[in-house]
């Protein structure tokens, strides 16, 4: 059996999930503060069934930790609270929250106005074209004869 406990292609640390005390101290938080980001939606969703009394005890797998400590690492990065980072998160999610904050940022001058996309100017286009014919007009378009 020693030989078997050499053997350097044996698993590493045991990759069962943590509980949150355990996941806290790894990624180098508290407890509390895991919870509040789990409020916030900046925790990877859990498949785990409750346990106990009907009580979800949050297990944190080595692939949840990488997440976490990816998040935590964007908060410091940019210097930003946790709050900043799930609202950003919202923003890439909800095409309406996008559009309104797009919109305040071009009227604060920040951003500068979304550029018109191809299709779009074709439609309009078309539409002028269309719109600006009148019945028995020929055009430099209309070609027959």
């Amino acid at each position: 059996m020693a030989a078997l406990d050499d053997d350097p292609a044996a698993p590493g640390p045991d990759p069962s999930p943590v509980p949150i005390s355990v996941a806290a101290e790894r990624v180098g938080s508290t407890a509390r503060m895991l919870r509040y980001r789990e409020g916030l939606g900046l925790l990877p969703r859990t498949q785990e069934q409750p346990t106990g009394r009907g009580h979800r005890h949050r297990r944190f797998t080595e692939e949840d930790l990488e997440t976490i400590a990816g998040g935590l690492e964007l908060e410091r990065e940019f210097d930003i609270p946790p709050a900043a980072l799930a609202f950003a998160l919202r923003v890439l999610a909800e095409p309406e929250v996008l559009a309104r904050v797009r919109a305040h940022g071009e009227r604060l001058g920040r951003l500068a106005a979304a550029p018109a996309r191809a299709l779009d100017f074709e439609k309009e286009k078309a539409m002028r074209l269309l719109y600006s014919r009148r019945p028995g007009d020929r055009t430099r378009t209309d070609r027959s004869g």
